[in-house]
């Protein structure tokens, strides 16, 4: 019963952030599902150390943020959010530290 009444305020929550943010509830959703999946591939990546990448999705469009130790590691940041279901665009602001 207390699971339920848990969830019943998380989607009140989420629909009144898309009501008040001009997005739909499934809008947030797909938003916050997109991200999750982004960050799931990005840290099960054993080729690449990506797990302080920051992703946001708003729209479908995925925003990579922060650094990485090369350009073979924002390109592959990239191409992971682009191999996530639902990925409309992916903006790459990733900066490649200097040593």
């Amino acid at each position: 019963m207390r699971g339920l009444a848990t969830l019943a305020i998380v989607l009140v929550s989420l629909a009144g952030c898309g009501v008040m943010g001009g997005k739909s509830t499934a809008d947030v959703v797909d938003d916050a599902t997109i991200t999750a999946a982004v960050k799931t591939k990005l840290v099960a990546d054993r080729t690449s150390n990506l797990t302080r990448v920051d992703v946001d999705t708003t729209n479908a469009t995925v925003y990579l943020k922060g650094t990485v130790e090369s350009a073979e590691q924002k390109a592959r940041a990239e191409q992971l959010a682009w191999d996530a279901k639902g990925v409309r665009g992916v903006v790459n602001q990733l900066q490649v530290q200097r040593r």
